[in-house]
């Protein structure tokens, strides 16, 4: 019984790590490509106003001057990356947020 629960907990651990492990060491560049890239194509499709986009788009440079700043002595801490992941992730919920609240460009 015990070697059996042990196996499910283990496998279930192998079959998690490699999207945990993914999410933790993707690149910050990768994040905010990604990210201008779904900010551009909201722009094409109408999903985001001008101003909206606009918005966004100064929320993304004051990321990329945050993470200039940060790698200015070489290499980033681990608190710095930290930070710029959590500036990251709330960037990605405002274009979410933008994309999604029925204001289109006309």
């Amino acid at each position: 019984m015990t070697k059996k629960v042990l196996s499910v907990l283990l496998g279930a651990a192998v079959c998690a790590t490699p999207a945990f492990a993914y999410d933790n060491h993707r690149s910050i560049n990768d994040i905010e490509h990604r990210e201008q890239l779904r900010i551009q194509q909201g722009i094409r499709n109408g999903e985001l106003t001008r101003a909206e986009a606009r918005r966004l788009e100064a929320e993304q440079a004051r990321i990329r001057s945050n993470e200039r700043f940060d790698r200015m002595d070489g290499h980033l801490t681990p608190r710095e990356r930290e930070r710029l992941n959590r500036e990251l992730h709330h960037a990605s919920r405002d274009i979410y947020r933008q994309k999604h609240d029925n204001q289109y460009r006309r």
